[in-house]
C-alpha cells in the first residue's frame, strides 16, 4: 500500500493513569506521533457533565486504515477504555477522521468519520492542522466546514402578521 497521510481526532474527559484529560490527550499524542493541534476544552455531548480535552493529529504511516484502526484501539485498552455506555466518559477516545486515500467503508470503520463536519471540537483542532484538506464526500476544505459549522447567523425576523383565518 505505500504512505498514507491520516487525521485522527483525540479526546478525554476523565483522569487515567497519565492525570488530567489535557494529560491523557497529551500521552496519546505522544504515542501517535506525527504533528498535533494544541489541545482544547470543550463542552461535553449527551448525558455526560465532563468538560472534554480534545486535539488532532496527522499521522503518516505505512498501516492500512485496518491496521491504524486496531492500533487506535490497542491504544484505548492500554490507556484503561473499556467498552460501555455511548456518551459515557472515558480516559482516551481516538477516531480516524480523514484518510489520504479517500473513503473506507466497512462493517467496522467508515472513513470520513460519519459525525466529524457537525462537531466543532473535531473540527477545531483539524483545521488548526490542515486547513486546506478537503473533505472527499462535500468537497470543502476543513477551514471552510469549521466555518460553516461555528458562523454566526442573523437570528429569524419576526412576522408581524397573525397567522389565522
Amino acid at each position: 500500500m505505500g504512505r498514507s497521510t491520516y487525521l485522527v481526532a483525540l479526546g478525554s474527559n476523565r483522569v487515567g493513569r497519565h492525570g488530567r484529560p489535557r494529560d491523557e490527550v497529551a500521552a496519546a499524542l505522544r504515542l501517535l506521533g506525527g504533528r498535533a493541534s494544541p489541545i482544547v476544552a470543550s463542552a461535553p455531548l449527551g448525558p455526560s457533565t465532563r468538560t472534554f480535552a480534545n486535539a488532532a493529529a496527522l499521522i503518516d504511516t505505512d498501516e492500512s486504515p485496518a491496521d491504524l484502526l486496531a492500533r487506535l484501539k490497542r491504544i484505548e485498552r492500554a490507556f484503561g477504555r473499556r467498552a460501555g455506555r455511548r456518551w459515557g466518559a472515558r480516559v482516551i477516545d481516538l477516531d480516524m477522521i480523514l484518510w489520504s486515500g479517500g473513503r473506507v467503508a466497512s462493517r467496522r470503520l467508515t472513513v470520513p468519520h460519519r459525525l466529524f463536519r457537525q462537531r466543532a471540537f473535531v473540527l477545531a483542532p483539524a483545521a488548526h492542522l490542515a486547513p486546506e484538506w478537503r473533505d472527499p464526500v462535500t468537497g470543502l476544505a476543513l477551514r471552510h466546514l469549521r466555518a460553516r459549522l461555528t458562523a454566526r447567523r442573523p437570528a429569524p425576523r419576526s412576522r408581524e402578521h397573525c397567522w389565522g383565518p
